[in-house]
């Protein structure tokens, strides 16, 4: 067709009337083109130009056929193990492209397809076979052009099916038989427990097994998992390794087993191991421990992973690689999906990628799809990010195991997430004891007479001249190993406390950590952080403020609370600690008091004085987090659960707003070491006190941590000095456990003139529990308890009115309460004094109701509240109303 090629009848008129007018206007070919057409009498260039544009229309066609095959295609595909195929659609059709069934055997130009001509019936072939058959493909929406042709060169040339071999192809027989017949033995050896059997998913293990294969051959040492519990049981012993005869020990709840804690259902326990691969050395798996919040642990594993990468430096992405598995209703149905995908490409989160595998087995417990999400995929949130996703038919267990190599190759290459999901069934209820049939019978009918996929791929396999001997062989090898297993004893859980944990105990070691810095060092530091790059021209206050702190430091005080903590990161990376600060606005701080990174004026460009310290490999981050707590917090989480040698806190914009994250805080944080006896150190920030911003700027919810503190699992912290900062950070990295740390933090305090301290109370001493200030030289008529901020306007009370006969007594530490350190300072008063806890709070908030039966061991009598009444909300919103309440609180107080 040459010159023709992809023209509209439109442009063959304007040239032909261009060479009307002059021949020489145009090229060579043209002048020969409509000159010939003159000079065939019965083929006048009317007629031609008609004939070439209808051509030119039908090759256009092609084109854009080819391009919604492959945009498209996927609502064609044979995917569903339940459902007929789809085999038309309006949309797909060849008169939608202006071809007819007479066009199939001739020759059109294809451009970059398989070969740059060929038959529509050839086209159409590779069309169909790739994006219509066992796999269905959404793609054309990235919008990088090499992504996209990336795909198409490893998809269309092998219609989207992979090579195996007949080893490759009786190793699939053999993982597919281990997933089954695992299954089958727990059902006989344990009938009635609950395991949440993967039966009608059992491809999930030779997936998995491609994957981490594959994983390894591009380079990868650590796959990081996360995954809920149906089909975990499988995964544990079939892809990590762990003895048949742990797995019936668990069932058996043998007590010799040996329960760490406080214990946890087996469906949601971790592992870690290192698995051999092809060609030597070993690739590190890890099951990260999950509650039955299905997908609240996505952010913790991208943690986890990020962690691990920033340990290993710049091929850190390369070497690490977050694997998440899915079930299709919690995958379309739980926000945190769309949080965690949204962290994927945000430079202090990003992990290089990650391969999600959702598993649909079309319910949710017992919902159906149509009744669980409003979109037509479970996957199409993934869509976000520009995340491919390949939709494959559940039982065509080669597709499966092909999408899933092509997908980690695509995750290698671009760093990018991608996600396959697995169409398949559900065959038993939620769980072994539910029955199905009570909610979806039709559904129910068509699994009970479905052959299970190993049975399916072994006709297969026979079909095709594989000898009978050998693949019941391959049966008879699990079989015998499972029976064995059951005679064996289960071997010993090995401690989680190895490696980089090998230094830290579990449990809370009483023990009192120095954490003073010579005055001389913090100087050193201070004029450290003071200087600033020549050239670079930050905000003019923002400089200002950095050369007050350093003209306080040399001169001992007053040091306000963003120049102590600053110090505080300072001592520690100096020393070779790193420090990783997360959270909405954490650079400037949300009341603009941290200044952790400046930015250049005029260039926009950025500097971290914190930087400038750093020693023996000590790394500072600090980030800006996207808006929102669930993911982000999670995300910490994990992090801090790789670096027990690194402070990472993760800072709320305002406390209250923690409550995004509960989830995490109660899942996770406060009960993860006594169920899967993993500790973290993670420092909690959250701004608290009330200053007349209404219910939701003034409660970090102190009731609700001290409400899941038990058996030591947190601390509890609420100073009020910023030298009380300084030393309780120190201490979270020097104390030879590590604990999660609640720390309440000030907002008007930031500023206040008597929230300063003295450079010799970083020189010296240590963090103080409890701090008594008994008056001097005057009998002590009442003794008033109290926590956090209200104790400066207690302190600013007596003094403006010089009150006597007033001692206060500031509880710092909340969690785990001081219980010894209080009795002595208690014992100091005389015995006709009145003791008054003193809060902000509601009366049903803050720490009264866990203080005070502790306070009446300890008095012998019940001490006097003075607070805010019950009330349903934290604080009023009535700035006015609100210090009404706050001056009734003191005056009520210091009333004896």
């Amino acid at each position: 067709m040459g010159i023709l090629e992809n023209l509209t009848p439109q442009w063959i008129e304007s040239q032909y009337e261009l060479w009307k007018e002059d021949p020489q206007q145009l090229s060579g070919e043209w002048r020969a083109f409509f000159t010939g057409f003159e000079l065939a009498e019965a083929r006048p260039v009317g007629a031609a130009v008609a004939a070439v544009g209808d051509e030119a229309l039908k090759q256009s066609g092609v084109q854009s056929l080819i391009y919604r095959y492959r945009d498209i295609g996927h609502l064609l595909a044979c995917t569903d193990p339940l459902s007929p195929c789809q085999i038309e659609h309006p949309l797909l059709s060849l008169s939608a492209f202006g071809l007819e069934p007479a066009d199939l055997d001739k020759t059109f130009v294809t451009r970059r397809f398989m070969r740059r001509s060929a038959t529509l019936k050839e086209i159409l072939q590779v069309l169909r076979s790739t994006y219509c058959g066992s796999v269905g493909v959404e793609f054309m929406y990235l919008q990088d052009p090499d992504e996209r042709q990336w795909l198409i060169d490893r998809m269309e040339p092998g219609g989207n099916r992979g090579f195996f071999t007949p080893d490759q192809r009786l190793l699939l027989l053999k993982k597919l038989k281990e997933a089954a017949l695992f299954e089958r033995e727990l059902h006989k050896r344990f009938p009635g427990q609950t395991r949440f059997s993967l039966e009608g998913g059992d491809i999930l293990i030779p997936m998995l097994d491609a994957a981490v294969t594959k994983a390894a051959s591009l380079g990868v040492t650590d796959v990081v998992f996360g995954m809920p519990h149906r089909g975990r049981l499988n995964v544990l012993c079939n892809i990590f390794g762990m003895p048949y005869e742990n797995m019936f020990a668990e069932f058996s709840d043998n007590a010799e087993y040996g329960v760490v804690g406080e214990g946890d259902v087996k469906y949601h326990k971790g592992l870690s191991v290192d698995l051999p691969v092809e060609g030597g050395g070993t690739i590190h798996l890890t099951l990260t421990s999950n509650p039955s919040h299905l997908e609240a642990i996505d952010p913790v594993v991208q943690g986890k992973c990020r962690a691990r990468q920033d340990r290993i430096g710049e091929e850190g992405e390369g070497r690490v690689l977050p694997l998440l598995i899915h079930g299709d209703a919690a995958f379309s149905g739980q926000g945190v999906v769309a949080e965690t995908l949204n962290l994927s490409q945000l430079a202090g989160y990003r992990t290089g990628g990650t391969l999600h595998i959702v598993l649909n087995n079309q319910i949710g417990f017992t919902t159906s799809a149509a009744d669980a999400r409003s979109s037509h995929y479970a996957t199409d949130v993934a869509k976000m990010v520009q995340a491919p996703v390949f939709h494959v038919y559940g039982d065509d267990a080669e597709a499966v195991i092909h999408v899933t190599e092509l997908a980690v190759a695509y995750r290698d290459r671009y760093r990018k997430d991608v996600v396959v999901e697995v169409i398949c069934y559900r065959r038993h209820g939620h769980n072994e004891g539910d029955e199905p049939y009570f909610t979806q019978p039709l559904m129910y009918q068509q699994i009970k007479l479905r052959p299970q996929l190993h049975s399916l791929y072994e006709m297969e396999l026979l079909a095709e001249g594989f000898p009978e001997e050998e693949l019941k062989a391959i049966e008879n090898e699990v079989v015998q190993r499972l029976a064995q297993a059951g005679e064996r004893q289960a071997a010993p859980v090995e401690s989680a406390f190895l490696a980089r944990w090998s230094g830290m105990k579990p449990g809370v070691a009483k023990v009192a950590v120095p954490t003073s810095v010579a005055a001389a060092t913090l100087l050193e530091l201070s004029e450290q952080l003071s200087r600033i790059p020549e050239g670079f021209q930050p905000h003019p206050k923002v400089a200002a403020v950095l050369q007050k702190r350093r003209d306080a430091v040399i001169k001992g005080g007053p040091l306000d609370w963003g120049n102590i903590e600053t110090l505080a990161y300072a001592s520690l990376l100096s020393t070779g600690v790193s420090v990783r600060l997360s959270g909405q606005d954490v650079r400037r701080g949300t009341f603009s008091h941290r200044h952790s990174t400046l930015f250049d004026q005029q260039t926009g460009e950025t500097y971290l004085p914190l930087c400038s310290v750093l020693d023996k490999g000590a790394r500072f981050c600090a980030f800006d987090s996207m808006l929102a707590e669930f993911s982000v917090l999670g995300f910490e989480y994990g992090y801090s659960l790789e670096a027990p040698d690194a402070l990472t806190i993760w800072e709320a914009q305002y406390g209250d707003f923690a409550n995004g994250a509960q989830v995490i805080i109660d899942q996770f944080l406060v009960s993860g070491e006594a169920k899967w006896e993993r500790s973290s150190g993670l420092v909690l920030m959250l701004p608290h006190g009330y200053e007349g911003q209404g219910a939701e700027h003034s409660s970090a919810r102190i009731e609700r941590f001290l409400e899941l503190a038990a058996a030591g699992n947190i601390q509890v912290v609420y100073p009020t000095t910023p030298a009380q900062l300084f030393h309780v950070l120190r201490r979270q990295l020097l104390q030879p456990f590590r604990k999660p740390l609640v720390l309440f933090t000030p907002k008007s305090l930031l500023r206040h003139p008597d929230c300063v301290s003295r450079l010799e109370e970083l020189s010296a001493g240590t963090f103080r529990e409890v701090i008594a200030e008994p008056a001097v030289g005057e009998s002590v008529r009442q003794v008033l308890l109290c926590s956090g901020k209200i104790y400066y306007d207690l302190l600013g009370r007596i003094r403006k009115d010089q009150l006597q006969g007033h001692a206060l007594l500031r509880i710092e530490q909340l969690y785990p309460l001081p219980v010894e350190q209080l009795r002595d300072e208690l014992q100091r008063y005389p015995a006709g004094a009145r003791f008054t806890w003193v809060q902000e709070e509601p009366r049903n908030m803050g720490a009264w109701r866990f203080i005070h039966e502790p306070l009446i061991e300890l008095l012998g009598a019940v001490p006097r509240y003075v607070g805010r009444p019950d009330a349903a909300a934290p604080a009023s919103g009535s700035h006015r109303l609100d210090r009404v309440e706050q001056e009734r609180i003191v005056d009520e107080a210091l009333t004896i």
